[in-house]
């Protein structure tokens, strides 16, 4: 899909009005009840500006996508959630209780079938994480249905036809006003986002002085290392806290890089990002063992941070991974001052 601008990508609307005449031939009451239910408003879905209607029931995808809904005290919006087995379990997360409220729709990837199956009117994922052109569920194929649908910021510096490009925390930050100005919860955005803003601004402040740690963030792969690049939240949580992503220079979210780039960047802190059948102890001992990495100065100093996957992917858990980094890499710069 390559979106054209200059098309109409707005049949939103349109599909509520039949809905609407109805209801107001019902009379006063229903004329106010179909005023709250039209209610619009015009919010950037990346690059382009879309008008929505409020929405009531919400599919997200993944646990960045969920925990932007509940942060906001939108529960009741949502109707479930697609959660790939990759993801840890919901019941270890803040929100666990919001998860409990509303339906597990499935463990697979986001498809076109489930999301109208459920009947959904909304749908907040990430481009190439969630929406896809392969698999046929995109913002504009949904436009298209009559089902409304957002995208996370951090995912959109290469969305076809209106990209944006944001830093991820900025990006978290805008998603959450703009979630916000959707479903009418302005005031508490505002709230949510300026308590990150504290928060991150805190972790600056502690940051160590000097030159900052080089940090290598291992995902996955023997063969080829699958890495983070600049767009990713992991970029902004490494540098804030006082280090320097290895591959922070490369304009990309997640990606292969390869292993004489890591030999050659010399990273002094791994962070391995803990998902899936993989268990963290697995990298960190594959990483021990391959000839390749065994003599890397993090490897060799054992100085390995475990990310939780839902820390590391656009979500309000960034706050925590990189809360609970800082504090690593301040623990680490204090031993090394001994």
């Amino acid at each position: 899909m390559t979106a054209t601008p200059g098309t109409d990508r707005r049949p939103l609307r349109a599909a509520l009005l039949p809905a609407v005449g109805v209801l107001l031939l019902s009379g006063c009451g229903a004329r106010i009840e179909a005023a709250d239910e039209v209610r619009t408003v015009t919010v950037r879905r990346c690059g382009e500006e879309v008008e929505y209607t409020t929405p009531q029931r919400a599919v997200v995808y993944e646990g960045g996508s969920a925990d932007k809904m509940f942060v906001l005290g939108l529960t009741d919006h949502v109707l479930g959630y697609v959660m790939p087995p990759a993801n840890p379990p919901v019941e270890e997360s803040p929100w666990a209780e919001d998860y409990a409220a509303v339906e597990f729709l499935s463990d697979d990837l986001l498809n076109r079938e489930l999301v109208v199956d459920a009947e959904a009117d909304f749908v907040v994922a990430g481009w190439n994480s969630g929406f896809s052109d392969q698999r046929g569920i995109t913002p504009e194929i949904l436009d298209r249905l009559g089902i409304q649908s957002f995208m996370h910021t951090e995912s959109c510096y290469n969305y076809p036809g209106f990209p944006e490009r944001v830093e991820p925390f900025e990006a978290l930050y805008t998603d959450l006003e703009r979630l916000g100005a959707i479903f009418g919860v302005e005031e508490r955005a505002d709230e949510v986002v300026a308590d990150f803003r504290e928060r991150v601004a805190a972790v600056r402040e502690q940051a160590p002085e000097g030159d900052p740690v080089p940090v290598f963030l291992y995902d996955s792969g023997t063969d080829q290392p699958f890495t983070a690049g600049s767009q990713v939240p992991p970029n902004d949580i490494i540098r804030f806290a006082g280090g320097e992503n290895i591959f922070g220079d490369v304009e990309e979210r997640w990606f292969q890089a390869s292993w004489e780039a890591v030999v050659e960047a010399r990273p002094e802190v791994v962070i391995i990002l803990d998902y899936g059948d993989q268990p963290a102890e697995d990298k960190i001992e594959f990483l021990k063992s391959s000839p390749v990495t065994a003599e890397l100065p993090a490897v060799v100093d054992d100085a390995f941070f475990v990310l939780d996957y839902n820390e590391g992917i656009s979500g309000p858990r960034n706050i925590d991974g990189l809360e609970k980094f800082a504090e690593y890499l301040r623990d680490l710069h204090g031993q090394h001052g001994q």
